[in-house]
């Protein structure tokens, strides 16, 4: 099932977002959320194979991009 969310705040973020949260909230694609997961300097956590990211460190990596 594909299922896209819609977010109209960062505070509906959940803790921990996938790379379908990442992409939906950045407007890119899923290839694109998960090319930037496996960039240097953005807060991925790795859990074996999977990745996520802290809800706070994501908000705090997008403020730091405006203002690069």
């Amino acid at each position: 099932m594909n299922t896209t969310t819609t977010y109209t705040s960062l505070d509906q973020l959940p803790l921990a977002l996938h790379a379908n949260e990442v992409a939906a909230v950045l407007g890119i694609s899923r290839a694109g959320a998960y090319a930037l997961m496996h960039s240097k300097g953005f807060p991925t956590i790795f859990i074996g194979r999977r990745m996520i990211v802290n809800r706070d460190k994501f908000i705090q990596w997008m403020e730091a991009q405006v203002s690069a």
